[in-house]
């Protein structure tokens, strides 16, 4: 690994220490700060997606980022990955490390991410303008094009189960989370003074027996564990009941002569609706409809997919290899350009649009919603978490009008949400990852949930197992030995 000019590549014998700078009872923001001696790791380089939390992203960086030696990145959602454009640009220039399809995603995402930057920007200062008023954020982007492009040479492959040496006695093993395709649980081992500690940070935990991809990977031991908590203190419902759930959405909304309009995560569940979609079809139990994927990094992910079938499940392998590709079926348009996306709201016949962003947060998605949001005849049907203060969170608890694009608008439309599509690990999901383990780690850390969320798995979890168990604040640093 490059150091920093005048590093030593020996960490020394000073503390190991962890701070949370994000995703700390708050589910987006991702970022933690390992330091073994002078060596100091970022893991994680999240966007604050949240209403209220949102000013983070502009606030300097609690460390200089020219003092970090590496970014450890469990995958490309942006609430894990999208503040690594202001990372660089304001001074980092080390290693990122992640696995091979992190990287094809990351650089897909960040693009994305900052063009939306530069739009959103572009559009409110046009607004704010016309209104001559200034809103709470500056008129800028966050970062630009040029900032995102900066990052990409720092992206530094790894493979599953291969450990990489980041200095004298510290490496890092990166593991299949099974959330997102390249998603990763980082095993960080510290060794000093003939002795190991092990430290397991879990990203976004994965479910088992979901489609496309494989199963969360299992742990035997660690001396402290990070782990997320999105869902910790709910249920999903079964997998087996999406299919049913989907079909009754479809067949209904059809029938009344709506859209469907579907805000969907670009990674993973834009992905996986049409995997469901694809084997209803099969089943001939709905109608042949127009699907329209309406958005370019979607479309972008999707081609990636292909590009790591060793990622697959055994279902996925041989849906493939039997020429039923849930990414080719019939009726489904992948669609790219402004001008088409512009299109489909001049469409007379009904159909399913699945756009991004998931939360409802930015992108082409908000175009939709403005066509459909006022229509009873329209579904508006959410297929992932919604984040407290997101437009989408804001739809799915029962606003009755909802500001969009600057207008406001009364919600009429049929809203539905589906809790099984989550490719996080409900309650009892994260509490079987946790049963892996085969002696108590010293101390458990519970991230990434809404603070009343994470304190009652945190408590649960004490009550079952009698461990270590704390819900630590933005900032806390803790020292680890």
């Amino acid at each position: 690994m490059s150091r920093r000019p005048g590093r030593s590549s020996n960490p020394g014998d000073g503390p190991v220490q962890l701070t949370f700078l994000g995703a700390a009872q708050n589910v987006t923001g991702s970022q933690y700060l390992l330091e073994v001696g002078d060596l100091r790791l970022l893991v994680d380089c999240g966007l604050y997606q949240e209403r209220e939390l949102k000013g983070r992203n502009w606030q300097r960086f609690p460390i200089p980022p020219k003092t970090l030696d590496a970014v450890l990145l469990t995958h490309a959602h942006l609430d894990h990955c999208g503040l690594l454009p202001k990372l660089v640009h304001d001074g980092f220039h080390g290693p990122v490390y992640c696995t091979d399809a992190t990287a094809d995603i990351a650089e897909i995402s960040l693009l994305d991410s900052a063009q939306i930057q530069e739009e959103d920007a572009e559009t409110k200062r046009k607004r704010h303008e016309r209104e001559r008023r200034r809103g709470p954020y500056p008129e800028l982007p966050l970062y630009t094009t040029e900032d995102a492009r900066a990052c990409l040479p720092l992206l530094s492959p790894v493979r599953y189960e291969r450990a990489v040496k980041l200095a004298k006695g510290v490496t890092a093993t990166f593991h299949d989370a099974g959330h997102v395709i390249g998603s990763a649980m980082i095993q960080v081992d510290i060794s000093r003074n003939g002795s190991t500690t092990t430290v397991i940070l879990s990203g976004d935990i994965g479910r088992w027996d979901h489609p496309i991809l494989r199963d969360p990977t299992l742990f035997p031991e660690a001396d402290y564990v990070l782990m997320e908590s999105t869902y910790g203190d709910r249920l999903h419902e079964g997998t087996d009941t999406i299919k049913e759930q989907l079909a009754e959405v479809i067949k209904s909304t059809l029938a009344a002569g709506g859209n469907i309009v579907v805000p969907s995560f670009a990674l993973e569940r834009s992905q996986e609706v049409l995997y469901y979609l694809n084997e209803l079809l099969m089943e001939k139990k709905i109608p042949r409809l127009k699907v329209l994927l309406d958005s370019p990094m979607a479309v972008s992910i999707t081609n990636v997919f292909g590009k790591y079938p060793e990622l697959f499940d055994d279902e996925m392998r041989q849906l493939l290899q039997r020429g039923k590709s849930p990414f080719e079926f019939p009726g489904l348009t992948l669609v790219r350009s402004v001008q088409e996306s512009k299109a489909i709201n001049f469409m007379k016949e009904p159909a399913m649009i699945v756009s991004g962003a998931g939360m409802c947060n930015g992108g082409r998605i908000k175009h939709h919603l403005v066509r459909n949001i006022t229509r009873p005849e329209s579904t508006i049907l959410f297929v992932g978490y919604q984040a407290v203060g997101t437009l989408g969170r804001q739809i799915v608890d029962g606003a009755r009008t909802v500001r969009i694009l600057g207008e406001t608008y009364p919600v009429r439309a049929r809203i539905v949400q589906m809790t099984g599509f989550s490719a996080h690990a409900d309650r009892d999901e994260l509490l079987r990852w946790l049963s892996g383990f085969r002696r108590a780690p010293k101390r458990l850390f519970v991230v990434h949930g809404e603070m009343e969320t994470a304190r009652r798995f945190a408590d649960r979890v004490q009550e079952k197992t009698g461990w270590d168990v704390s819900v630590p604040g933005y900032r806390e640093r803790v020292v680890l030995e």
